[in-house]
């Protein structure tokens, strides 16, 4: 801030103090009130629209006394206050930040560097705003869509076909379901002690003489019960 937004800043102060109004009682006290905040604040911007910053703000949340900070209550605002609400504010920027790539030749090492010093400069005084990456969308580019409507899955099937010998089960599904028939693996399984979610493989539980269950390993084949019911549900589906 230079002289003559100190100044501003002060009378708008002196409306909310009444110590502030005595400080600048006086051309002399004025004047010496100015010059030195205006060199202890030579770095805070006045106003940086592009910030989202407002030193009258600041000023006014000084005397608000928020969160718990009763300083308003025995001395009028210094320069450190300003400086204490400019501090995280210009981090959270930096925070927000991501260096733009330069238009500086990247063999011009000295050009390139100086260009990503500026752009860092001008977000740090409030001068730009944050330059952030591009942030992800759920919608889906037209031509992206177009193609994945053309054949029918992320995957394509010369894809699928190379990928088969490596996830039997899925393959055993797709081919399933390619042949017109029922997905087993498309329900949960009904059997009691099984209980597979859907997409898992049913289980086969060992039992001991006295019942006691040794293991509960994956099945290569699903229960016939299971099968049914997806059965029933492509049945249901197709009527």
């Amino acid at each position: 801030m230079n002289a003559r937004q100190i100044a501003a800043l002060l009378s708008y102060a002196a409306t909310l103090d009444s110590r502030v109004r005595r400080i600048m009682a006086t051309d002399e006290q004025a004047a010496a009130t100015i010059r030195t905040w205006a060199q202890a604040l030579a770095d805070v911007p006045a106003v940086a629209e592009a910030a989202g910053w407002d030193a009258s703000r600041a000023v006014r949340r000084y005397y608000e006394q928020t969160d718990g900070d009763r300083s308003a209550q025995f001395r009028p605002i210094e320069p450190a206050d300003l400086l204490a609400a400019w501090a995280p504010h210009r981090a959270e920027l930096m925070n927000r930040h991501t260096d733009p790539l330069p238009a500086a030749d990247p063999d011009d090492v000295t050009a390139w560097r100086a260009e990503l010093v500026g752009t860092r400069a001008a977000v740090a005084t409030g001068s730009s705003a944050p330059s952030g990456n591009r942030q992800l969308t759920s919608a889906i580019a037209p031509a992206i869509e177009a193609r994945l409507a053309s054949i029918g899955s992320y995957i394509p099937p010369a894809t699928r076909q190379q990928l088969a010998p490596y996830r039997p089960v899925q393959a055993r599904r797709e081919a399933a379901v390619a042949a017109g028939q029922a997905d087993p693996l498309s329900v949960p399984c009904p059997v009691d002690w099984c209980r597979a979610d859907t997409g898992k493989p049913c289980r086969s539980r060992r039992m001991t003489p006295r019942g006691e269950a040794t293991s509960n390993a994956p099945r290569m084949k699903v229960h016939p019960s299971r099968l049914d019911a997806a059965r029933a549900v492509l049945e249901g589906a197709a009527a």
